[in-house]
């Protein structure tokens, strides 16, 4: 499987791509927007480095995250 972040995309996109990626942005602090009505909805709009601006998440933690966990980032 090819393990390629793209985070130009929207989480939507990305999580339905790879749900994986779901678990993951749980345990990076996005509880709300991975549950079934937000990814369907806020999900299709929002970006990963939008996301992270708005919870103060630091974007290099989450690129980091992600390349540990075996990621490319786009």
């Amino acid at each position: 499987m090819d393990k390629t972040l793209d985070f130009s995309k929207n989480i939507y996109e990305l999580c339905t791509a790879n749900p994986d990626i779901i678990e993951i942005m749980q345990e990076l602090g996005f509880e709300n927007i991975t549950g079934k009505g937000m990814l369907n909805t806020v999900g299709r709009i929002m970006t990963i480095p939008k996301g992270a601006a708005m919870k103060n998440i630091p974007i290099e933690h989450i690129k980091a995250t992600f390349e540990d966990k075996g990621y490319t980032i786009l």
